[in-house]
Order: structure tokens, then sequence, then C-alpha cells
């Protein structure tokens, strides 16, 4: 499956919850996720661009492959692989056993929302700040999902540091001890 969407850092969320709101958006819940990432004994995934991890959050573990990011303008895109695990703690084990090191941990607080098909997450990154991330529906062609994301940044009145890396990447770039 492609994942297409945008992240942009922004100073608060009660902006774009309250046109949320009004837009009488559908509001799907909030949650904490706990993302525990693995990095390859054969490849570096921060030299190929790729992620790994366990995602803990309501329901089952999900253990989840991203590809790296394709070239292009605007809005990120990269294949995504998800497969539900029964025990997380025993995929992790697994995954240690078989010489994959454990990398970072993020967590965050996700408020949820769809419009228009897309979903619309209002994060709260630990270490990291506040965050909009913006995934157009699945099944559309790039350009259509760049339009799309494009329309309802625009229409919810997002405005912030538009970013094409992800929050890993972002705890591991941020200095230790600081």
């Amino acid at each position: 499956m492609m994942e297409i969407e945008a992240k942009i850092r922004v100073s608060a969320l009660e902006p774009v919850r309250a046109r949320l709101r009004g837009r009488k958006a559908r509001h799907l819940g909030v949650r904490v996720e706990r993302d525990v990432y693995y990095n390859a004994p054969h490849r570096d995934f921060a030299a190929t661009d790729e992620a790994l991890r366990v995602r803990y959050s309501e329901g089952a573990p999900v253990l989840t492959y991203k590809g790296p990011k394709l070239p292009g303008e605007g809005p990120k895109a990269r294949e995504e692989i998800c497969v539900a695990v029964d025990q997380g703690d025993l995929m992790e084990l697994v995954l240690e056993r078989l010489g994959f090191p454990r990398t970072a941990q993020v967590v965050k607080e996700r408020d949820l929302y769809q419009l228009e098909g897309a979903t619309i997450a209002l994060d709260t990154v630990e270490s990291l700040g506040t965050f909009i991330e913006i995934e157009a529906p699945p099944g559309l062609s790039r350009q259509e999902a760049v339009r799309r994301i494009r329309d309802i940044a625009e229409e919810l009145g997002v405005r912030g540091e538009s970013l094409s890396v992800s929050y890993l990447e972002m705890l591991l770039s941020t200095p230790r001890g600081s």
C-alpha cells in the first residue's frame, strides 16, 4: 500500500481542531501510540531511508515496514506494509534474536479525524512538539493525493513548517542531554 501524507509542524493544535469540528469532520478518537523502531543487521535503514517498527496502540500491536520515500515535490509518498501481531513483545524478541537492534522509541498522543476521505492526525509528540499530519485516502494517484492534501490543509488553515522527515528522523537528530 502507498502512504501519501503531509506533516506540518504547528505551534497549536486547537485552531485546527476547532475548524475540523466546524466542518463536521468525523472524530475517530484520541489514543497514545508507542512506536519501537529497529534497524537491520544487513543494511542501515537510515542510509536506505527505510523503517521497521512495532506500534502499540489500541488493539493488536502492528509490525510496519516503510520503504524509502519516493522522489517528488510536496507530501511524502512511500510504501507501507502493516501486519497485526498477537504479541508485540514476542515480535520484538524475534527481531532482537535475528540481530535487528532497537533504535529508538517515539511516543505520541494522536487525535484522529476523517474529512473528505483523508485522515487528519493532531499529534503531540514527546520531545518534539505538535504536528498535523494529513494522509490522503487510499486509491488516489499521487497527483490527486497531493491536490487533496493541499486543499484540506488550506481549508483547515494549517500553517507551519512542512516536513519530509519522520518523527524517528527528528528524534534521532535531536541532541541528547541538552
